[in-house]
């Protein structure tokens, strides 16, 4: 009775020692009397009791806040700049055995890192090209990581905290920016509208019957106001023959 106790009790702790389980996404690196033999999963692993040892290593993508960090800008602004990095392990052997802790590796260095490359940029290129102080970071980081096992598939900037005058002093340009703006498109439409007025006293000069037409027009447009009081425009062509009698006749008086 004993002896079928102690051999169960034996079997329990072999199965509990050597069975592992490994998840999709896990990989399972074992090392056996302290040496790596292989990296093994997902599914059912056995292992060696005593022997064999086995640390769990997460395969999925891994997004990473990096603390924000003052940087003082190529044109000496002194901002605060956080951002976000997406990585996965590629080679769990790796992952273990070239780094003791790859997360606190990969914050340490993505710490630095965004100060170096953030302070060789100037404030307006780290306001508007983001796009490429993003990619110099996942490949500087991705450089540095390679040994590791670990793959940077994406670095972002998150927020670029500038301090409050600089603030106020951008504020105040980009008023100043599109008070310019509606200057020019005020000015530029001032400009088309006398070019068109030009061209309708061109075309009236021409032909003045053109103007009788927009005397008509405008007598329209007031009745259908329904205003009280109505004027009526009086076509200056009809005194022009009174007008040569009259400088014809001034002439031959002063002739005599």
């Amino acid at each position: 009775m004993f002896t079928a106790i102690a051999i169960v009790m034996f079997v329990v702790f072999f199965l509990t020692s050597a069975i592992r389980v490994l998840n999709e996404y896990e990989r399972g690196v074992i090392f056996r009397l302290g040496r790596v033999i292989q990296a093994k999963g997902p599914g059912l692993i056995i292992l060696i009791p005593v022997i064999d040892k086995m640390l769990k290593v997460s395969m999925r993508l891994v997004a990473m806040d990096v603390d924000p960090q003052d940087v003082i800008t190529k044109d000496n602004v002194s901002v605060k700049v956080n951002a976000v990095i997406y990585f996965r392990v590629i080679d769990p052997i790796k992952a273990i055995v070239e780094v003791e802790n790859y997360n606190y590796a990969m914050s340490q260095l993505a710490q630095t890192t965004l100060r170096s490359v953030c302070g060789q940029a100037e404030l307006d290129e780290l306001l508007s090209a983001r796009e490429k102080i993003n990619s110099q970071l996942q490949e500087i980081l991705d450089t540095h990581t390679d040994p590791w096992g670990i793959k940077v598939a994406t670095v972002e900037l998150k927020h670029i905290d500038l301090p409050q005058e600089m603030q106020r002093s951008m504020a105040k340009q980009a008023e100043a920016e599109r008070e310019r703006r509606a200057k020019i498109i005020n000015a530029d439409g001032e400009y088309q509208a006398a070019a068109k007025l030009a061209e309708a006293a061109g075309i009236i000069e021409k032909k003045p019957m053109a103007l009788q037409l927009r005397y008509l027009q405008t007598m329209r447009e007031m009745s259908a106001e329904q205003n009280s009081t109505v004027i009526f425009p009086f076509p200056m062509d009809l005194f022009r023959p009174l007008l040569k009698y009259l400088d014809n006749g001034e002439s031959r008086g002063q002739g005599k």
